[in-house]
């Protein structure tokens, strides 16, 4: 059975051939400017738009928890912008990151990665509680043969 493997490195440039797709986690609110997206935003401008928009016209499209939006960066290389987070603020409710959401999200992306033919690259998502979140991702996509690196920033 296929494993996560775990890479020194920035998730925003993966280093493997083939189609990627760069998976993170968005919050719920339209905002975008911490941890991995302002990474994303240096390189390719696309998946902030896409994700701005989709925000904006939320009324008549899939934005809300657990929703996954597919942006094209480049040729081979796509941007899941994965709605895991209420707000953005640790509050008397916790932290934000709902990991319900994340799993449905992951459930969607191997969706997509498989239609692809696509490997998954991303940081530990899952504000700090890389725990949690591990066995979603063996889960939602290892154990449907999509290979996934998990990348810890230099």
């Amino acid at each position: 059975m296929a494993e996560i493997r775990y890479a020194r490195g920035d998730a925003t440039v993966p280093s493997v051939k083939g189609v990627k797709v760069i998976a993170h986690v968005c919050n719920d609110i339209g905002g975008w400017g911490k941890g991995c997206v302002l990474a994303l935003s240096r390189r390719r401008p696309e998946p902030d738009a896409a994700y701005r928009a989709w925000h904006r016209d939320r009324a008549a499209n899939d934005f809300g928890l657990g929703a996954v939006q597919l942006v094209q960066a480049e040729r081979y290389v796509w941007v899941a912008n994965m709605i895991g987070q209420r707000g953005v603020r640790t509050g008397g409710k916790g932290v934000p990151v709902r990991y319900e959401a994340i799993d449905t999200a992951l459930d969607r992306l191997a969706g997509h990665a498989l239609e692809l033919g696509a490997s998954v690259h991303m940081p530990r998502i899952g504000c700090g509680r890389w725990s949690r979140v591990e066995p979603l991702v063996e889960e939602r996509l290892v154990r449907r043969g999509i290979p996934v690196t998990v990348y810890d920033h230099d």
